[in-house]
């Protein structure tokens, strides 16, 4: 039997660290705890130094494990990638066992492509949203895996709000967020030579080997160096069933605390942005509101919780 390089977050635990990183291990941790975190896998340190080792690439062993566990992804979602009626989109993060600043940024609402988004506009009837999560992808992928600088996707965003009328992102009807998804996708071509991939696997295999190659990246070694922190550690990846903030105004997206991180004291707080999606609240573009803690109980009880806000 091959060695096991992939972990569905219901096999794992707090205890396995090392081998799921942190995100990996509190996933499994809180899906054993039967809080009610969108599910995936975690793909293990060791298959991190393993691509190392076989020279940057990610073996036939590996991926062929990875394909496995995406159809286990998909029998407990009930949901498929690429499919027309029910499409499966996913989250892909790093998560070392050492919390590591200048990993690999997040991406988010990988697995779409023209036809998904059709459907999802269709069977949503909120194709502003569906074509939001389309633009905010091809910009993630496009900057964070193939590394085409998020200037010049900024830049036009900046010029379509400047025609509009507009000051903020949200303002921006689906026909507007369409367009830019266009331009976008002209931007990578002609960055890239090449279309953007429309196969949600393809999309999948790119965005893991980034998370591995980020773990060598300047800001990771430095970091690594300064902390002590050895080489041979690797990185996990984390790939998650999306849950959505960007719909509408009844739902959000946010960072939730159980204690205070400026002053250390007990008690649920949070911050969170209204019809938005996690990269939003770090970049500094909109002004977070307040949690209240009443609201961080009711979401640990009947919300969606993935690690890291979403």
């Amino acid at each position: 039997m091959s060695h096991k390089y992939v972990y569905l977050f219901s096999e794992g635990n707090a205890t396995m660290r090392e081998i799921l990183g942190g995100k990996g291990a509190n996933l499994a941790e809180m899906t054993s705890l039967g809080l009610p975190v969108p599910q995936g896998f975690t793909i293990s340190t060791e298959a991190c130094t393993q691509y190392y080792e076989d020279g940057r690439k990610i073996n036939d062993d590996i991926q062929a494990q990875i394909m496995e566990y995406i159809v286990k992804m998909e029998e407990i979602t009930g949901k498929k990638f690429g499919d027309l009626e029910n499409p499966l989109l996913v989250s892909v993060r790093s998560g070392a066992r050492a919390s590591m600043p200048g990993m690999m940024d997040t991406i988010l609402n990988l697995g779409l492509n023209e036809d998904v988004v059709n459907v999802m506009a269709t069977k949503s009837g909120n194709a502003r949203w569906a074509w939001d999560c389309y633009r905010r992808f091809i910009q993630m992928y496009s900057d964070v895996v193939m590394e085409v600088g998020k200037k010049y996707f900024e830049q036009l965003i900046d010029e379509m709000k400047e025609a509009k009328g507009v000051t903020q992102d949200i303002e921006l009807t689906a026909e507007d967020l369409q367009t830019l998804a266009g331009q976008f996708k002209a931007e990578y071509k002609s960055k890239i030579g090449k279309d953007f991939p429309t196969d949600p696997k393809e999309q999948l295999m790119g965005a893991v080997e980034a998370v591995f190659r980020s773990w060598d990246n300047p800001r990771a070694n430095v970091y690594r160096r300064d902390n002590d922190i050895p080489y041979s550690w690797g990185t996990a990846v984390n790939v998650q069933m999306m849950a959505f903030g960007n719909m509408g105004d009844d739902c959000g997206t946010g960072v939730a605390f159980t204690r205070d991180p400026a002053t250390g004291e007990k008690g649920l707080m949070g911050e969170f942005l209204v019809n938005a999606q996690g990269e939003d609240v770090v970049a500094g573009v909109r002004e977070l509101l307040l949690l209240a803690t009443h609201i961080c109980h009711h979401i640990l009880k009947r919300g969606k919780w993935s690690n890291q806000g979403q």
